[in-house]
């Protein structure tokens, strides 16, 4: 498994890493996707990525609040984009008896 955040998860998070690609138009910089499952009521800890994130809903409702933004419930086919560095205050699944997933696209420097 892949870590999704900088802080540690309230509980364990399935990530699934889809893709690592290096940017050829953007030397030094790639591209890594993941699906991430949040279990049914299941959050992680407010937190920051050192990339720029953009965030895809596959399934369930995903509560997310980045710091100077409103919370909100996104459902599935709805997206939010997160740049490198911005505190996510809130993440978690909105339903305390379905899993919620979604894709995350990170964009910057590789991961060592």
């Amino acid at each position: 498994m892949m870590a999704l955040a900088v802080a540690a998860p309230v509980m364990a998070t399935q990530d699934e890493s889809l893709l690592t690609a290096a940017l050829t138009r953007a030397p030094g910089q790639s591209l890594e996707a993941l699906r991430v499952t949040y279990a049914p009521g299941e959050s992680s800890r407010p937190h920051s990525h050192d990339r720029d994130a953009y965030v895809y809903v596959l399934q369930g409702r995903v509560r997310s609040q980045v710091e100077g933004q409103p919370l909100r419930v996104y459902a599935p086919g709805e997206s939010w984009f997160e740049p490198a560095g911005a505190h996510h205050l809130v993440s978690g699944n909105a339903s305390r008896s379905e899993p919620a997933t979604f894709l995350v696209v990170f964009v910057g420097a590789p991961r060592k």
